[in-house]
């Protein structure tokens, strides 16, 4: 049976977005040779949400405060792309990487599956 998950994050610039996940992010990482880092992430779940026309596909990344982890990652450098909104699911904000990509971090106000 499936027993985890690998994503995958393409980067125009793949060194720096490590780099991000490593120094920034403190994500607990192996080398898989080569400085081909591999991190582990921390607890997931996925959601399926209908889509009209090509599907696209987002990564969230979860915390308990969403105002307090702003803070710690702007006191780190990090270069927030989105203002912190209210909205019915969680508080949310956005973040971009190194290589150019963005990612959403919020603070959710549903059940958490990887709590099951």
């Amino acid at each position: 049976m499936i027993n985890g998950a690998h994503v995958i994050l393409y980067s125009s610039d793949a060194e720096a977005d490590r780099a991000f996940f490593r120094d920034v992010l403190d994500f607990p990482h192996i080398d898989a040779g080569g400085g081909w880092l591999i991190f582990k992430l921390p607890p997931a779940e996925i959601a399926v949400h209908p889509a009209e026309g090509a599907a696209s596909h987002e990564l969230f990344f979860m915390c308990d405060d969403v105002r307090s982890t702003v803070a710690e990652l702007t006191d780190k450098g990090v270069e927030f792309t989105q203002p912190i909104t209210d909205e019915r699911w969680g508080v949310v904000t956005g973040f971009r990487l190194p290589g150019g990509s963005e990612v959403r971090l919020y603070e959710p106000r549903h059940p958490k599956a990887f709590e099951l």
